[in-house]
């Protein structure tokens, strides 16, 4: 074969091998999932990434599990991940009752005493049964004697417990009216999780905004009843029926995609609060309806978390503190949407940092938060 013959067999091979390369792409292309998109943003905006808070915080939505077993060692190591973000007050809201509640309160407290709020929790056993009612008051009260500062009540009430026929127990059974009385008597709030998004409930198809949500933890949707609405009612039912007792709704009461109607219900019930953990991309879609609530209601927000991942702390201080635009979640799954900076007045950030809870929780130490 003569060299010419050989460089023009190789390149009609080098051009043929092109054009397949060209025609193969966009077909891989499409073959890629949704849920594998992740397209860098070209916007060139000022940034102004926060890792600590301006000014000392409670957050009262943690969840310590591990806490009456935790070794010294492993407190320090949460105390030290704490000031790295200038979070002053942590409430484990997973204080259990009896022996482990006063195991928790003793672990977290015993070199840190002002830097840990521990809330007790209900057990539903024999629910039902003569009694129930007043022994969970006084097992309520012995709990506070021994260090307990609020009643955490997890959404399995409403959605998984059951009495002792097997019935599944409603929020607001009157046969838990005594406890909801007892926390009012104490002065102790109750900070209520009821219920999970409203899309849970609703079909999933292309319409619905938790699809990746629910296509990565099937287990999170929702059928028959008790249904969202339902359940949202049978807990303002109890907020209505006791108004003497501070309680906070968790997670926004999932109204954090309808501001204006969580405004009024919160005007409606003096006694509803409510807390920022997991809805903090709620609320960083709409910065300017979500400005305008907090600084409405800036004494009726608390901060609060949820899940112990310290790094995940700074895209709250970011929303809170900040102008910036177009900035991620922390989790896809949650939020596929951008958000945006608030930029919270300074009396603002103070309330939902600290004031609020220094008011609802008592024996916060409030030399922790200068003015």
């Amino acid at each position: 074969m003569t060299s010419r013959r050989f460089f023009t067999t190789l390149l009609f091979y080098g051009w043929s091998l092109l054009l397949l390369a060209l025609i193969a792409a966009p077909a891989q292309a499409q073959e890629m999932q949704w849920e594998d998109y992740e397209p860098r943003s070209t916007l060139v905006v000022e940034e102004n990434p926060i890792s600590q808070a301006k000014y000392p915080f409670v957050d009262v939505h943690s969840h310590q599990w591990r806490a009456p077993t935790m070794s010294q060692a492993q407190v320090d190591e949460l105390i030290a991940d704490m000031d790295a973000m200038n979070m002053a007050v942590m409430v484990n809201l997973s204080g259990g009752q009896g022996g482990r509640l006063a195991a928790s309160v003793s672990n977290l407290k015993q070199n840190h005493p002002n830097r840990f709020v521990v809330f007790a929790n209900l057990d539903y056993e024999g629910f039902g049964t003569p009694g129930w009612s007043e022994q969970a008051a006084a097992q309520l009260e012995q709990d506070v004697a021994n260090g307990a500062q609020g009643l955490k009540i997890f959404k399995r009430l409403g959605m998984g417990a059951t009495d002792q026929d097997g019935a599944l127990i409603a929020v607001d059974d009157p046969r838990l009216d005594a406890v909801w009385a007892k926390c009012g008597e104490l002065g102790i709030p109750v900070l209520i999780h009821t219920a999970d998004p409203k899309p849970f409930w609703e079909p999933q198809d292309r319409y619905n905004e938790r699809w990746f949500e629910l296509k990565e933890r099937p287990g999170r949707k929702r059928t028959g009843e008790p249904t969202w609405e339902q359940l949202i009612e049978a807990q303002h039912n109890v907020f209505r029926k006791h108004p003497e007792t501070n309680f906070i709704n968790a997670h926004l009461g999932w109204y954090g995609n309808n501001l204006g109607k969580l405004g009024e219900l919160m005007d409606e019930m003096p006694n509803m609060y409510t807390e920022l953990g997991a809805v903090v991309a709620e609320l960083g879609r709409q910065p300017r309806t979500a400005r305008a609530f907090l600084i409405k209601y800036k004494d009726r927000v608390l901060m609060g978390k949820d899940a112990w991942t310290p790094s995940e702390y700074h895209t709250y201080f970011r929303v809170f503190e900040t102008a910036d635009e177009y900035f991620s979640y922390y989790r896809k799954r949650h939020a596929f949407w951008k958000l945006y900076g608030l930029d919270l007045p300074d009396d603002v950030l103070r309330h939902i940092y600290y004031r609020n809870a220094l008011a609802l929780i008592p024996g916060l130490d409030a030399s922790l938060f200068p003015e």
